[in-house]
């Protein structure tokens, strides 16, 4: 991006004289408060919105001198309501841009089937589907993968996952880290929410009345912020103001209880105490790679007896909640509080258990990194079990 400006009124620039550089491969988060240009910088990549002055260069070539449709069809575009067709189902709405541009039947197909299993949506159970029988989560999935159609260089996310509860949110950027380490695209993500863009890019750009603050990388941009108002924006509580970012992987116990989802009870429970654990968690050992989580049992659940030929996959609690390796601590925190757990378990890109995190062990880091702190009032008071 050069100098690049777009005024609608030819007096105020929304986007005022905008300098910025994406390497092929990154993931840039553009980032600031409503009103700060930051939308409107990510439409002109596709010439949704015209460009008043400056230009937009994609691998040298000015994005004026092409086809506008034709741009739009080479540049991934995920948007916060996802825009699927109701009256499609699932992978006809992958299928779209492959239609368009000339894709044979079983090409699009392969194509639709191959990106759902890319973001964990079985074709054979999704394919099929209507987007109203999709949950909000699901449904950005698609968006994802109906983006990655026709296998662009460039994805642009506009506040994709701002309407999405916590822990969808959480599962989501995730994903999108792990299809970024497998895909390795160009991203421009747009978001207004510092602990996204801290926790999944490359470089986050801090923009301000149209113009870019701060653009650097989110360990320095937390460490020397460039003046107050990216010092007030990041937050001067923040616990990654230490030496280094704190995630659920710092803070994780690793002597976990993995049990088979074919274990019975009494094997169950003779896991569990080997790992003195009242918790255990249920992988599935056939998956690829194994350990993929399914749900969890309590210890105390066992000893009250019932069948003791049921296998786990029959009575483990599949509900439940869990972060990532890369969840960062305040995160677990607010996951730990809002669904009063005692532990959590933690899992890798792969969805496969890695550890969890209890009470205990985020009282132990918050007490060594924050020693001033009232950890009373941080942390719920009931003791583990």
């Amino acid at each position: 991006m050069i100098d690049l400006v777009k005024s609608y009124d030819g007096n105020l620039n929304v986007v005022d004289g905008l300098n910025m550089h994406i390497e092929k491969g990154e993931l840039v988060v553009l980032i600031g408060k409503s009103g700060s240009g930051k939308s409107t910088t990510l439409r002109m990549i596709n010439r949704l919105i015209k460009i008043t002055d400056g230009n937009i260069l994609i691998d040298g070539k000015s994005i004026k001198e092409q086809n506008p449709i034709e741009l739009r069809r080479k540049i991934g575009y995920v948007i916060q309501k996802v825009g699927l067709m109701p009256h499609m189902t699932v992978g006809q709405n992958i299928e779209l841009i492959p239609q368009l541009e000339g894709w044979s039947e079983s090409d699009r197909k392969k194509r639709a089937k191959e990106l759902l299993e890319l973001v964990d949506l079985p074709a054979k159970e999704y394919y099929h589907r209507y987007p109203s029988e999709l949950s909000g989560g699901q449904q950005q999935r698609i968006g994802v993968a109906r983006a990655l159609a026709v296998n662009p260089e460039i994805i642009l996310m506009d506040e994709p996952f701002s309407a999405l509860d916590p822990i969808t949110r959480d599962q989501l950027q995730q994903e999108i880290l792990k299809l970024q380490d497998e895909l390795h695209k160009t991203i421009v993500f747009v978001t207004h929410d510092m602990d996204e863009a801290l926790k999944i890019a490359d470089r986050i750009a801090v923009l301000k009345d149209g113009e870019i603050i701060q653009y650097d990388t989110p360990e320095e941009i937390l460490k020397n912020p460039i003046n107050d108002y990216v010092r007030e924006f990041v937050g001067n509580d923040r616990l990654w103001q230490s030496p280094e970012f704190l995630y659920a992987k710092d803070i994780m116990k690793t002597n976990v209880a993995l049990i088979s989802q074919k274990r019975s009870p009494a094997q169950a429970i003779e896991i569990m105490k080997s790992k003195d654990s009242y918790v255990g968690y249920i992988v599935d050992t056939e998956s690829k790679p194994p350990r993929k989580f399914l749900g969890e049992v309590a210890l105390k659940q066992l000893q009250k007896g019932g069948d003791h030929n049921q296998k786990m996959s029959k009575i483990m609690d599949s509900d439940v909640s869990f972060v990532y390796e890369h969840t960062n601590m305040m995160e677990v925190l607010n996951i730990m509080q809002n669904q009063n757990y005692k532990r959590v378990p933690v899992l890798n890109r792969d969805h496969c258990v890695v550890g969890y995190i209890s009470r205990s062990s985020i009282l132990n880091v918050i007490t060594d990194v924050m020693p001033d702190v009232d950890y009373e009032d941080t942390v719920p008071s009931s003791e583990e079990v």
